[in-house]
């Protein structure tokens, strides 16, 4: 794994060992960074399950400005420290907050804390034909504390597997769809920002 783009392009990535870290793929974060294009220029990022800080690190050397990474295991955010040290950025511009994700959206709203991207590709759910999904993708949508850490115009991304079939509350707007392999990226958006229209889809 490696970064795909920008100015640390083809810097080698660290991978935890195991099967409880699942990296975004480097075929579908080109994807991604070509729909959001200009987008991460200047942005601030807010990377969640973050893992090994891929997108976060594909989104500084593209141009962002700071990126934030909230990662729960101790032994996953080491390897995300190591990833940015090798990436060569200054630490100015990176925080890595090791704590489960769902606290840690109280706090930051509690802060006033917003961000440009909201960047999230969390372990994926079960197939749930029937029942109304569980998945991590799923309590992001449904968490009322998100919207509010959306700086106005931006973007939040969001990962899962074509098995989770999700709901979409009424906040957001899907803007585009990519789907990759067994992987699909929404890009949402408030829905009082969004533009009239149909959303766009891409396989």
């Amino acid at each position: 794994m490696r970064i795909t783009g920008g100015k640390a392009a083809r810097t080698i990535l660290k991978v935890p060992k195991g099967l409880d870290v699942r990296p975004t793929p480097d075929l579908v974060k080109q994807a991604i960074f070509n729909s959001l294009g200009a987008r991460v220029n200047g942005a601030r990022v807010l990377e969640l399950f973050a893992g090994t800080g891929a997108l976060s690190l594909e989104s500084l050397s593209r141009g962002a400005d700071s990126a934030v990474c909230v990662e729960k295991s101790p032994r996953h955010a080491a390897v995300l420290r190591d990833n940015f040290a090798q990436a060569g950025f200054s630490p100015a511009v990176f925080q890595a907050r090791v704590q489960d994700v769902f606290p840690m959206l109280g706090q930051m709203a509690g802060n006033g804390e917003k961000f440009d991207l909201i960047l999230a590709d969390p372990p994926y759910g079960e197939k749930n034909v029937g029942r109304r999904s569980t998945s991590f993708a799923q309590q992001l949508l449904d968490d009322t504390r998100l919207p509010g850490l959306l700086a106005p115009g931006g973007i939040f991304m969001l990962g899962h597997t074509k098995r989770d079939t999700l709901d979409f509350p009424a906040i957001w707007r899907e803007r585009r769809m990519l789907k990759h392999g067994d992987t699909v990226i929404r890009f949402l958006e408030l829905a009082a920002m969004a533009d009239t229209g149909s959303p766009e889809a891409t396989g």
